[in-house]
């Protein structure tokens, strides 16, 4: 079953010809949650074969403009294609407040309803739940109120073996009952137990968000043993002074983080405008953490 990021966008605030603004799609078993809507999500949804409809959570970091001027118009586009499901989106307090003005100003006769869920950004705190999947916020510290995101996957039932099946002759309305624990009573009496009929449960995957916020060690209990972590990496470590000042954080940093939480995979982004070679950006993050790639508009990574 799926679980893959798609990255939409991965540059800081200042518009360039080489990236477009903080947008994610990540796929849970058909389920798309949207991280961040900056600028010209639309497009590359549609270049990526992604569709807008198919969003039913926004997940929004802070309410600076590269992480939010895609909603406008994205909403605006649902009703134009006829969505009548419910959006959720979840977010800062102050992205509610550019909702209300959005709804007022420009939404008042949308086909759908916009429901707006709070999130308290000082808080590592359950915000969502499904029966596949849990989200925490992530407390971070930027200029605005700011959080990221820990999704994980629900645990995953057993596999039933098929020879055990046929060798039992098990009905198919037992098999989510042996799957969740029961054992099997065959037609000599012999019981067979749950562990004999089923094979391990495939491990459940996670991913982590964090964008944008200073060097924070501490989130290394929060994020730590992650399948993935995407963290911002908007400066070369030689700016660490700048990257402290504007309240974001270096490549080598964020592979320290990485290498200190004991991730498995770790994927930068959010790059400053001034950075022309990602790749010397990279290069200082696989000198701390080698398990690392670059965020670019179009990468998909299955997790």
């Amino acid at each position: 079953m799926n679980f893959e990021l798609n990255i939409l966008g991965c540059g800081s605030a200042k518009p360039t010809t080489r990236h477009q603004p903080t947008s994610q799609i990540l796929n849970v078993r058909g389920k798309f949650f949207m991280i961040d809507c900056g600028e010209g999500v639309q497009a590359q949804m549609q270049r990526m074969g992604l569709s807008m409809m198919s969003v039913g959570h926004i997940f929004i970091s802070h309410n600076h403009g590269d992480h939010v001027f895609g909603l406008p118009g994205l909403i605006g586009t649902m009703d134009l294609l006829g969505r009548t499901a419910e959006l959720h989106i979840h977010g800062p307090q102050q992205v509610g407040e550019l909702l209300e003005f959005l709804a007022h100003t420009y939404y008042s006769d949308i086909q759908f309803k916009v429901l707006f869920h709070p999130v308290d950004t000082r808080k590592h705190a359950l915000v969502y739940e499904d029966r596949s999947i849990t989200v925490h916020s992530i407390p971070l510290q930027h200029r605005l109120p700011t959080c990221g995101y820990l999704f994980r996957e629900k645990p995953n039932l057993p596999h039933i073996r098929r020879e055990m099946i046929d060798a039992f002759g098990i009905p198919v309305s037992q098999i989510n009952n042996i799957k969740a624990g029961a054992s099997w009573t065959a037609e000599d009496g012999t019981v067979i137990p749950h562990e004999r009929l089923t094979t391990p449960a495939t491990p459940s995957r996670s991913y982590a968000y964090c964008s944008d916020t200073v060097y924070l060690p501490e989130l290394k209990d929060i994020v730590g043993g992650v399948d993935l972590l995407y963290h911002e990496a908007t400066y070369f470590h030689e700016r660490v002074l700048r990257a402290g000042q504007t309240m974001h954080t270096t490549a080598v940093q964020a592979a320290t983080l990485a290498r200190d939480a004991g991730v498995k995979k770790l994927c930068i982004g959010h790059f400053s405008a001034s950075i022309k070679d990602e790749n010397s950006l990279l290069g200082e993050a696989q000198s701390i953490f080698p398990n690392t790639v670059l965020a670019n508009e179009g990468l998909v990574i299955s997790i």
